[in-house]
């Protein structure tokens, strides 16, 4: 059975900080690229940041460029989004997938918040 779990989510105050993690289960990961994608109240989704198999090539969205990374664990089948310098739009629900030939697997998400 495929999972895909995430965690870390939360309220923060602006400039603040937080980690997400996305647990994978129930297929070969390291054989999967890992995408992190959000979407905002009302608003449709919006790809936020991949990263290649082996973890050495990553790539990001404009508007999180220089603020978020990503990295991932293949021992721990494992994926993060550190996000630093958070702003009240990036205020969504952030989730992971996985993708390899076509299959893509999806994770329910978890809600960040960027608040004072």
């Amino acid at each position: 059975q495929v999972k895909l779990v995430e965690s870390g989510g939360g309220l923060v105050q602006p400039g603040g900080s937080l980690r997400l993690s996305c647990a994978a289960s129930g297929f070969t990961f390291s054989s999967y690229a890992m995408s992190w994608v959000r979407q905002a109240p009302g608003k449709g989704l919006e790809w936020v940041s991949d990263i290649s198999t082996d973890g050495r090539n990553a790539y990001f969205a404009d508007s999180v460029k220089g603020r978020f990374t990503i990295s991932r664990d293949n021992a721990k089948n494992t994926v993060y989004l550190q996000m630093n310098s958070l702003k009240p739009e990036d205020t969504a629900v952030y989730s992971c997938n996985a993708g390899s030939n076509g299959r893509i697997y999806w994770g329910q998400g978890t809600q960040v918040t960027v608040s004072s």
